[in-house]
């Protein structure tokens, strides 16, 4: 049982295709583990366990006739509540939506059938995704499977937290601060938040088309490891006529980079969050394996970090948060997180002017940034200055991640150590514009020389 629930995606696609597991079997084992360890975790809160037996076997059946339906044909996924599966109710942990079925689904999730997949069930998220705590009035608290007593992070958190405690072995997150960086740090897996304009985000909670803030939110994959990374981008990438900020740039092949000669920017310190010493030394190891592999790596931290925090918050508060108000309205929703609802309250609306200049501010925030990336082809960071923090816990967890929401930049996330309490650290591996295959790459080559997810005493 342990060599399927642990497997990548990538070798139960390969297994099943060969017939030496069915697609049956494979989501049988799926269930079964999800049934183990939910009860602890709360973080899958809708299974369609029958649905996906079906599935499997019609999969089965397919392949028995010579056909394949994909590269991911009979592997089971799950899903985050917060993007849109028809048939299946769709909360993005609003109360408005408690009971709400999508009538189709959103364009990720219908490239993944397409490609083969099968739906175990929805996971956790906090409400409309907003918040680093996985927790809300629909669902409930998940919690984190190397330590119930702390968080699994937001807003991916139940996606992560399942994953890592090996009930899927893949699901999409979608990251507006961090929230899928920050969930594969705290549960120890891999995830990458692609450049801003490559994933579309129709069927979302957080849509696009939200004007000043559009860009922030981008949608990506969560996996134990990093091939399966580089396996779903594809399949989920490019445009969907639906989507208006979508550009159709080919993906590189992570496989056809070269570390030798790679230029790397370090830093462990942004100025202000200290990282624990833990948290530096897991980025220094991956520092020196780097080198060992031929890069070329230099302490170097980007400018204006103590700026662009700024400026994010106030990018986001901006109109008071109306755009959040929309779409509690547009959900139905009137009882709302109180956490959310604080955030609401304590926004201060800025005057057009002020906002206009605001938006000039971003602007030469990210030309900056930019500038300081050009000599560069990755920059090495952390993901978070601490490992999961107790549940509750009000730290700008946020403060290494947010900056590459607002440069759109792409960023991996890989485990590159652990903390005392025995808690998963990972490394942040930032590329430039449409360079996933040099994070993936880079991710790959640190998965192998430090390790990667180790399995939670769960």
């Amino acid at each position: 049982m342990d060599d399927v629930i642990y497997a990548s995606a990538t070798d139960l696609a390969r297994a099943i295709r060969a017939k030496a597991i069915s697609s049956a079997e494979v989501v049988q084992v799926y269930l079964q583990r999800i049934e183990a360890v939910n009860p602890h975790l709360n973080a899958v809160v809708q299974l369609r366990s029958e649905a996906a037996l079906a599935e499997a076997r019609a999969a089965d059946a397919a392949l028995a006739r010579g056909q394949v339906l994909g590269p991911l044909h009979g592997v089971p996924m799950t899903i985050k509540d917060s993007l849109d599966t028809a048939g299946v109710i769709t909360t993005g942990g609003t109360t408005g939506r408690a009971s709400f079925v999508p009538a189709q689904d959103a364009t990720v999730v219908a490239r993944l059938r397409q490609a083969g997949a099968i739906l175990l069930g929805k996971t956790n998220t906090p409400e409309l995704t907003l918040w680093g705590e996985t927790d809300n009035l629909v669902y409930g608290r998940t919690n984190n499977p190397y330590d119930l007593t702390r968080t699994p992070g937001g807003s991916s958190g139940g996606a992560a937290a399942i994953i890592a405690a090996g009930g899927s072995p893949l699901d999409i997150g979608s990251d507006t601060r961090g929230s899928i960086r920050l969930p594969a740090h705290f549960n120890g897996i891999a995830g990458i938040k692609p450049t801003s304009g490559r994933v579309p985000r129709t069927g979302h909670i957080i849509p696009w088309g939200l004007g000043a803030v559009d860009a922030l939110t981008q949608l990506g994959p969560l996996a134990r490891s990093v091939e399966d990374l580089g396996l779903i981008l594809p399949i989920i990438a490019g445009v969907d006529w639906c989507d208006p900020a979508i550009v159709p740039m080919p993906l590189g092949d992570p496989q056809a980079v070269s570390l030798q000669g790679l230029r790397v920017a370090l830093y462990t310190d942004n100025g202000l969050l200290a990282a624990t010493p833990e948290t530096v030394a897991a980025v220094q190891r991956a520092a020196t394996a780097l080198t060992e592999a031929g890069a070329l790596v230099h302490d170097n931290r980007p400018p204006l970090l103590e700026q662009v925090e700024a400026v994010y918050n106030a990018l986001s508060d901006a109109d008071s948060r109306a755009w959040v108000r929309r779409l509690l309205q547009r959900a139905g929703t009137t009882a709302i997180h109180p956490r959310l609802q604080q955030r609401i309250e304590a926004a201060t609306p800025l005057p057009v002017g002020d906002f206009t200049a605001l938006l000039e501010e971003v602007d030469r925030v990210r030309s900056a940034l930019l500038r300081f990336l050009q000599p560069y082809d990755l920059i090495l960071c952390p993901v978070c200055a601490v490992p999961a923090p107790p549940h509750g816990t009000t730290l700008s967890l946020p403060s290494y991640t947010g900056v590459y929401n607002l440069t759109g930049w792409p960023g991996a996330v890989v485990r590159g150590g652990t903390s005392p309490e025995g808690l998963p650290i990972g490394v942040q591996l930032v590329a430039r514009p449409w360079r996933e295959d040099v994070a993936l790459a880079v991710a790959q080559y640190l998965e192998e020389a430090l390790g990667g997810w180790q399995r939670p005493p769960l």
